[in-house]
């Protein structure tokens, strides 16, 4: 009898609810999470390090002269104020139009029948698989051509027109929860003499706004870190911050190379303290985001994946 308690206890009734299979998972989880928090965590002590701590080897966690210097001499190099602007702009305008398409094109896909319409779903499926970075000089040959160049219209006309960033996910996100709505309820509006808009913004809009949530975060998110596409496009016209720690970076390497930081050698204004916390501070309004987001951007995410009729 106290064999048998002993292996429900170790192992459970269906061996995924006793201890040593909890145990496992959480040491699984744990160590994940390590692999995962712990850059993040070195940035944000090295952050608040001055020069002296940092060439101490004995300093490790635990900075002995705690100091905010540090990010006050990132927010001047990086001029954090105006890229914090230009990163809003870059990404607020480009993800309330990449929405809106992909919810257009979405919800087309869904509730219509038309020619080719299985093709053109594989079709989407095969771009989403193109590297975006493959197609960046043909782009920017077709921008030139088009004069999009040097301004917004370069990430703002793609994203309209449902050739946005990473854009095939949301239409493939925004096809999946208009058909989990209920064919009878389009019909019993049609039968009203409702229009074909007036369904989908009435019926359809309200019932799939975990869709505009999830595609909104990404779609911001996406767009906030996105450098490469954005120096190509618009490096004189717009300097986010993302863009401005990657010029920050580069000037740090090209100071000090690695092996020549010393108290002697090495500047008290650009330093592995301020590089770290330069790049906390483009990452931190997408923190902030989250913490604010997280309840409704899990949910999103856990509606996204039931299957539709």
């Amino acid at each position: 009898m106290n064999k048998n308690r002993l292996r429900k206890r170790l192992f459970g009734r269906y061996g995924n609810d006793g201890l040593l299979f909890k145990t496992m998972l959480y040491v699984l989880l744990i160590g994940i999470s390590f692999i995962f928090l712990y850059p993040l965590m070195q940035m944000v002590v090295t952050s608040f390090m001055p020069l002296v701590d940092l060439v101490d080897p004995t300093t490790v966690w635990i900075p002995r002269n705690f100091t905010f210097q540090n990010y006050a001499r990132a927010i001047e190099a990086l001029n954090a104020f105006d890229a914090l602007k230009d990163s809003l702009v870059v990404s607020t305008v480009p993800t309330v139009l990449i929405v809106i398409s992909s919810a257009l094109v979405g919800y087309g896909f869904s509730a219509y029948e038309f020619p080719f319409k299985k093709i053109l779903m594989a079709l989407l499926l095969v771009i989403f698989l193109i590297p975006t970075i493959l197609m960046a000089i043909p782009t920017y040959v077709i921008f030139r051509d088009l004069e999009l160049l040097d301004s917004l219209k370069a990430f703002s006309y793609p994203a309209f027109l449902g050739f946005g960033f990473r854009q095939t996910i949301f239409i493939l996100i925004f096809y999946q929860f208009f058909n989990m709505i209920p064919v009878e309820l389009k019909e019993a509006a049609e039968i009203d003499g409702a229009s074909a808009f007036s369904v989908f913004v009435r019926i359809a809009v309200p019932m799939v706004l975990p869709a505009f949530l999830i595609t909104s975060l990404y779609a911001f998110v996406w767009y906030w870190n996105e450098t490469s596409l954005a120096l190509l496009y618009f490096p004189n016209t717009y300097s986010t911050l993302p863009m401005a720690v990657i010029g920050f970076r580069t000037l740090y390497e090209n100071l000090y190379p690695a092996g020549t930081v010393g108290l002697e050698g090495a500047s008290d204004v650009f330093n592995q303290g301020v590089q770290f916390a330069g790049t906390l501070l483009s990452i931190l309004p997408l923190l902030i985001l989250y913490l604010f987001a997280q309840k409704w951007f899990i949910e999103g995410v856990d509606r996204s994946g039931i299957a539709g009729s």
